[in-house]
């Protein structure tokens, strides 16, 4: 059956099968997403079904987002020659990142080269044979490497037609034998230019805020990194679902790299905007976890992935943040922005216990951030 009308999909959604069941049979084949289409689905299973009004905007006739706007980007080449060019980019950045969230960025210094190798080192990881991948999957968040569909399974409204691996590469980077070799020498490389380039992002945000350069690097907004490489197949009912289910990052800062195919969305004045792909370029943005110590001035903003009968998309998310990992430091808005006029909107959490509350919430289209709010 093709579902055709809202009226359907609604009655997809009457609590007339065992979703549990279906969900635990579907992570038992360790196969993923991947593992339906290659198995030749021409529809897809009722755990992928999304609620009609999470899916404006992304049925096959209007599957791209409002025109009107565009999100900016950002040249910053001769960033440390220039100092007049570099004012200006702050300043870029500064507008940006208040308004807007998000933004591209191209002459970033990272060679295509490397970025196409690391959507192709992606691909490789995902397209090898299932046993090989098998030995990758877990749903322990405290494991340096894991593979599955789907962190928030059991735990989110609806599942996404996604797949996804994720390396944890600073503070403590894996052995090199613990990473997939599919893709083992090119993420050690790629993380450690993403590094560079996410510390040299931080002292640009640092200086947006009239800050010292080194502020947010100096409270270690860059002391983890973890990598996030996502999978998205073609999908033969793209109208009923979603690649990634609205949501902000539970993290400092987000540095992107996305393929050619496109789909992610930005919602920005309550209309979803496409991000579309830029050759060379990265997406920046700002993660729940800045918003939080900048107390409101730089915008942590919702985005989405749409599904597509095209595909696969890649895309490698790099999160600068130490997730799970023990810490007790305590993250609150930071001082010199606080005055009468402008209190604390946030009471102090450790990035932990703002990441475990995050992960077991899962992607339920609500804000963490309102769990912390004083």
């Amino acid at each position: 059956m093709v579902v055709t009308s809202s009226d359907e999909v609604s009655a997809s959604h009457k609590p007339d099968y065992d979703r549990a069941s279906e969900l635990k049979a579907f992570d038992d084949t360790k196969a993923g997403v991947k593992g339906l289409v290659d198995a030749g689905v021409t529809e897809i299973p009722r755990i992928f079904y999304h609620p009609p009004e999470n899916l404006d905007n992304t049925s096959a006739t209007a599957a791209t987002g409002d025109t009107q706007f565009s999100i900016p980007v950002i040249d910053i080449q001769g960033i440390d020659k220039d100092v007049i060019k570099r004012r200006e980019i702050v300043e870029r950045v500064r507008e940006a990142s208040e308004i807007w969230g998000f933004f591209q960025v191209v002459n970033h210094g990272i060679h295509v080269s490397v970025l196409e190798e690391m959507k192709e080192g992606v691909r490789r990881f995902h397209e090898e044979d299932s046993e090989v991948k098998k030995e990758f999957y877990t749903r322990d968040q405290m494991r340096p490497v894991m593979y599955n569909s789907n962190f928030d399974l059991y735990s989110g409204p609806a599942t996404n037609w996604r797949d996804s691996f994720r390396c944890i590469m600073a503070p403590n980077s894996p052995k090199p034998e613990d990473l997939p070799a599919s893709c083992r020498d090119i993420l050690a490389e790629y993380s450690k230019q993403v590094m560079n380039l996410g510390i040299l992002f931080l002292e640009l945000l640092s200086e947006a805020l009239g800050l010292n350069p080194n502020h947010l690097n100096d409270i270690d907004c860059y002391e983890g990194l973890a990598v996030l490489c996502h999978y998205y197949p073609a999908c033969p009912q793209p109208e009923l679902t979603l690649g990634t289910s609205k949501h902000a990052d539970n993290d400092f800062l987000t540095i992107l790299l996305q393929d050619h195919i496109g789909g992610l969305q930005v919602l920005f004045q309550d209309k979803w905007i496409d991000i579309p792909p830029e050759p060379g370029a990265l997406v920046v943005n700002i993660g729940d976890l800045l918003q939080l110590i900048t107390n409101d001035r730089f915008k942590s903003v919702e985005h989405r992935v749409l599904a597509n009968r095209v595909g696969p998309r890649v895309s490698v998310a790099s999160f600068f943040c130490t997730a799970l990992q023990p810490s007790s430091k305590l993250y609150g808005p930071i001082k010199e922005l606080l005055s009468e006029d402008n209190p604390p909107k946030y009471r102090e959490t450790t990035v932990r216990d703002y990441v475990a509350y995050f992960s077991k919430k899962g992607l339920d289209g609500t804000s963490a951030l309102l769990h912390f709010r004083l």
